[in-house]
């Protein structure tokens, strides 16, 4: 566990040590904010209009938290390939790749390890969020539960997407190509499930359990169901898993 941390403390330092993890950041807050702000003014508006009728009532969860917290998930495909990209490829380009091998750490701590710095960047990411949920709980009532089942899908759908990008950051020393072909997969991901809307009934089922975004809606609205659990945890099981066979033939051929 030591190890893990410290390869975990090593790829914060690296995020940090360089404008990229606060650009990364601050991207996210920038767009979470419009995210936040265009769902809060419609919901100003509706408000207002309901005001002469006050036996009506607007759920502010389902017309703004949520609906806020789902169009968060596309700021995933934009972002978290810009912070997988380095995460082996620059290990390869600048030669530290052969130091960290053949160092007295397996395989699966320093996979481990980069994957933990990486979610906590992202957690980082949506701690800065948190602010905006406040004004609401300032100004407003809403109810706390599904804010937690949301952020907590999106913890486990972030981990699956940043599996997939260790990965594919493991296969090439370009950076830029690990970005681009980590997007391409991202992109995929999240339409498959529109694409099994021309196939037939059976092959739409198994693209519908195939994507990501399907298996949010139920955190989006305040549902705990096991087997999004289960979907999430094996999916970055599988992603670790690619990347732990791809980091061992690297070695191999070193």
């Amino acid at each position: 566990m030591r190890n893990i941390l410290a390869i975990a403390q090593r790829e914060l330092n690296a995020y940090f040590a360089s404008p990229i993890g606060y650009v990364l950041i601050g991207f996210f807050a920038l767009l979470f904010g419009w995210f936040f702000y265009v769902p809060l003014a419609f919901f100003e508006q509706q408000s207002m209009g309901m005001g002469m009728n006050p036996n009506q009532t607007l759920n502010i969860n389902q017309m703004l938290i949520g609906p806020t917290l789902l169009n968060t998930t596309v700021i995933m495909l934009f972002l978290f390939p810009l912070i997988t990209m380095r995460t082996y490829s620059e290990e390869k380009r600048s030669g530290t790749i052969e130091l960290l091998l053949t160092s007295p750490i397996t395989d699966v701590e320093i996979i481990l390890g980069k994957f933990l710095g990486a979610m906590l960047l992202y957690a980082a990411m949506l701690a800065i969020t948190m602010i905006h949920m406040a004004i609401l709980f300032i100004y407003g009532n809403p109810e706390w539960k599904p804010i937690l089942t949301g952020y907590l899908g999106l913890l486990l759908m972030g981990g699956c997407f940043l599996s997939v990008g260790l990965f594919i950051s493991s296969l090439t020393k370009n950076q830029i190509v690990a970005a681009m072909a980590t997007f391409a997969v991202f992109l995929m991901l999240w339409v498959i499930n529109w694409i099994g809307q021309f196939v037939g009934p059976t092959m739409q089922s198994v693209l519908a359990y195939l994507s990501l975004t399907e298996h949010y809606d139920d955190f989006a609205k305040g549902v705990i169901d096991t087997k999004h659990l289960i979907y999430y945890a094996s999916f970055m099981a599988f992603g670790l898993f690619l990347t732990a066979k791809s980091v061992d033939s690297e070695r191999w051929r070193g």
